[in-house]
């Protein structure tokens, strides 16, 4: 049985271009893989998207949900938590001249290579409708992360927390990101994945 494995993204900032993006391709995925007679279609989705509203990119995943759920192919949906450079991505979308704003969420990150580990064995593996949660091995506060990620690649940061100026606002605080029960817990601590970082540039601890 083949198996198609979807992790596309969109990027866009408005709701309506996230909807149109997501729902399209996945259509158009789902039906050439029926003209393929493809029997698993999987797709990496986020952990908690039903939660959260107002986010222009969980309207577009929520979507992309729908899409395969209505679609005649076989699916598993693998909804993961927030990959560990997660915060610094935050931190990049407002830094400027060393100062960036960020918001105190509290999240379960995930090593991506543990994601795409899960999404490999489910790929190999009968169709599930849906996936428990993905999520590392321990809750983290974003402003933390990211101040951690960017000493981690020798880069200086003032980080400021703040709940406005973004797309993440306080309907996303306290336990709305973090995984649901009988979740898929990982084993690569976010220490580890700063190990690496820091290797990578050549740093020592």
């Amino acid at each position: 049985m083949h198996a198609v494995i979807d992790v596309t993204n969109c990027t866009a900032r408005l709701e309506s271009e996230n909807v149109r993006f997501f729902t399209t391709v996945t259509k158009n995925l789902l039906e050439q893989e029926r003209r393929a007679g493809v029997g698993h279609h999987v797709t990496l989705s986020i952990a908690g998207v039903q939660k959260v509203r107002g986010n222009p990119h969980y309207a577009g995943k929520r979507a992309q949900e729908a899409a395969v759920e209505a679609g005649d192919v076989p699916y598993t949906i693998v909804p993961a938590t927030q990959f560990y450079d997660f915060a610094a991505m935050v931190a990049s979308w407002s830094e400027h001249d060393g100062t960036a704003e960020i918001a105190p969420l509290l999240v379960q990150p995930v090593a991506p290579a543990d994601v795409a580990a899960v999404l490999a064995e489910v790929a190999t593996g009968r169709p599930q409708g849906r996936h428990v949660d993905v999520a590392g091995p321990d809750p983290h506060d974003l402003v933390d992360m990211a101040r951690r990620t960017y000493a981690a690649r020798g880069r200086p940061i003032r980080l400021v927390p703040t709940w406005s100026g973004g797309i993440f606002d306080a309907t996303m605080a306290g336990d709305v990101l973090l995984p649901g029960a009988g979740a898929r817990i990982t084993s690569t601590p976010f220490d580890g994945w700063l190990a690496e970082e820091r290797a990578g540039q050549g740093q020592t601890d």
